[in-house]
């Protein structure tokens, strides 16, 4: 199905909730639209106007301003652009792009271009960590540095796995509408119930309430697609992680990537927060 919401009342719901989310962050930002072959692609501009240019690619069936909650650390050191996945929720074009092909990795590359870059350093996690990794097979001279958290693209665990976790749950919830069923979809993500905050609980109900949810991840990438790429990179992996098992993902990339630092978040899910030292980590990454 080749749309993003279910109805134009689930759409003016999730700008609703994307406009909160914005708001939220408390932080002075410019709205930008850039050229795509596949259609305009709205970005948040924010950060410190004279530091380091940055690329932020979100998570899938997420928002903009959700993911940048997570690295409001960073916003006095660099100038982040921060793009509207096309084809998620946000407000760039609603073109629905392939997860299995290259588009996402053509569109990524136009981004850049549109935005007057070169190169550029770009970050991903989760789904955006999947198109991060399109990038490096399709246009891999426009990336400076690279930084990849919980990615897909590498190491995906089968669909099917997945489902079994968390899709009767997920149906349960969608049957009832009881915060406890969308509680129990998450958990295996999360691992502790306590690491599933109000925010996230927020964003994925309303993702799965009025989104058209897109359950496939960039699909792993082929190690002959990647020969090309060797621009420094620092791979972030969960030990925990149902959907990309952070031993497997560090293992793969490592054969893969010839210029690159890994580090095992252990004990931690798919959901996690970055401690203080891995955020250093990313700044230093950055800067060096």
């Amino acid at each position: 199905m080749n749309k993003i919401y279910k109805s134009k009342q689930g759409e003016a719901a999730m700008t609703e909730l994307y406009d909160r989310q914005l708001k939220a962050l408390d932080t002075e930002y410019e709205e930008l639209f850039a050229e795509t072959r596949f259609g305009k692609t709205h970005v948040i501009k924010t950060g410190n106007p004279k530091g380091k240019p940055i690329l932020i690619f979100h998570g899938g069936n997420s928002t903009t301003p959700y993911n940048l909650a997570g690295f409001s650390a960073m916003l006095d050191k660099f100038c982040v652009y921060a793009a509207d996945t096309i084809g998620h929720p946000g407000k760039s074009a609603q073109t629905v792009l392939s997860a299995k092909t290259t588009e996402y990795g053509n569109w990524a590359a136009d981004l850049i271009d549109g935005l007057g870059f070169q190169k550029v350093t770009c970050i991903g996690g989760s789904y955006g960590g999947g198109i991060l990794v399109k990038l490096m097979c399709t246009a891999p001279e426009k990336i400076e540095k690279s930084i990849l958290i919980v990615p897909s693209g590498i190491a995906n665990v089968p669909g099917f796995n997945v489902m079994v976790k968390m899709g009767i749950p997920m149906l349960l919830y969608m049957l009832t509408k009881k915060d406890y069923w969308l509680k129990k979809a998450i958990l295996p993500m999360a691992v502790a119930v306590e690491n599933i905050d109000e925010s996230t609980l927020e964003m994925v109900k309303g993702s799965f309430d009025h989104s058209v949810v897109k359950a496939g991840m960039p699909s792993n990438a082929q190690s002959d697609k990647l020969k090309m790429f060797a621009a420094p990179t620092l791979l972030i992996a969960a030990e925990k992680d149902c959907l990309f098992p952070g031993r497997k993902v560090i293992k793969r990339a490592e054969n893969l990537l010839p210029n690159i630092q890994t580090v095992l978040l252990c004990n931690q899910g798919h959901l996690c927060v970055l401690p203080a030292n891995v955020m250093d980590m990313i700044c230093d990454f950055i800067s060096g």
